[in-house]
């Protein structure tokens, strides 16, 4: 279910917990930048908030928090378990670290932050402690992150509770429909991570989303920016996005999207920029010699 006022949208998750569409992204930002980044988001109306073990900047997420003032109840608090903590009593022990570092009781959205195919009996075993996370109440919802239709299908097939988000790279280049086609079957929420293609200006030599000629005519028909149409496109066809600035401007351009709305046309002319081409990782790919490293205590 999507619900929208004059400053936000919201989703309802598949075990009736509400979800701001639009959150922050803190994903490579330094601790000194999330504090600030946080604060001024909360500030300017977000009231979502994304954040992973990996990044190592969970605590200046919950400095943040404290310092806007804001209560934590009105905040949605998402964080991710790393490759490394997998694993039914390390997982349990990554949420406690998590929450530590946050300054918080409770986290409102619990993630596994990628699939870890060559040893998927540990990611199994970390779901299953996200699970009781749940029934223990210590988290409102559970989901993962970069999991493909092959790693999704097993999981449901081995654990009890149907994820309520998959968080992914989804932009106008690289729409993994197929997914998100698996995740309207079962009721997962696809959140899409690099939503407005940040990830392809990091890629020397091809084309950024940001000089997209049809993006850039949409942009300028509505007098918005090609990041806002975007997000615009997210929202309208049912995605959470987490969009990731540290600048003060572009995280307010970033939550002004909730007053216009593309036509059908316009959500055409976007799904047909389609490349197919990845620009994170493949999750297959993910191994802990390759990607595993230790996440601190403090």
């Amino acid at each position: 279910m999507t619900q929208t006022n004059a400053t936000q949208t919201t989703f309802t998750l598949n075990n009736a917990v509400t979800i701001p569409a639009i959150g922050l992204g803190v994903f490579q930002a330094s601790p000194d930048e999330t504090a600030g980044a946080v604060q001024e988001a909360l500030r300017v109306g977000y009231r979502h908030i994304d954040t992973a073990a990996a990044y190592g900047n969970e605590a200046a997420v919950g400095a943040g928090l404290r310092a806007s003032g804001v209560p934590r109840d009105e905040v949605f608090i998402e964080t991710k378990v790393w490759i490394s903590d997998y694993g039914y009593d390390t997982t349990l022990h990554a949420f406690e670290k998590s929450a530590a570092k946050l300054g918080v009781d409770s986290i409102d959205l619990l993630l596994l932050h990628q699939p870890l195919p060559s040893e998927f009996t540990l990611t199994l075993d970390a779901y299953r402690a996200l699970e009781t996370l749940l029934a223990d109440g210590a988290v409102r919802a559970i989901g993962v992150s970069n999991f493909m239709p092959d790693h999704l299908e097993r999981l449901l097939a081995e654990t009890s509770i149907v994820p309520a988000v998959n968080q992914i790279e989804v932009h106008p280049y690289f729409q993994q429909r197929e997914l998100q086609a698996l995740h309207a079957r079962h009721g997962i929420l696809t959140q899409a991570w690099s939503p407005i293609g940040g990830i392809t200006s990091y890629r020397g030599g091809e084309k950024s989303t940001f000089d997209d000629a049809t993006l850039l005519a949409i942009a300028g028909e509505h007098d918005k920016t090609v990041a806002q149409v975007m997000l615009r496109w997210h929202l309208q066809q049912g995605r959470s996005a987490i969009p990731k600035s540290v600048r003060a401007a572009r995280i307010a351009e970033n939550i002004d999207v909730f007053d216009f709305e593309l036509t059908p046309q316009q959500l055409a002319a976007i799904d047909a920029l389609d490349t197919g081409t990845r620009g994170g990782p493949d999750p297959d790919s993910i191994t802990l010699a390759a990607y595993g490293r230790p996440v601190p205590e403090a």
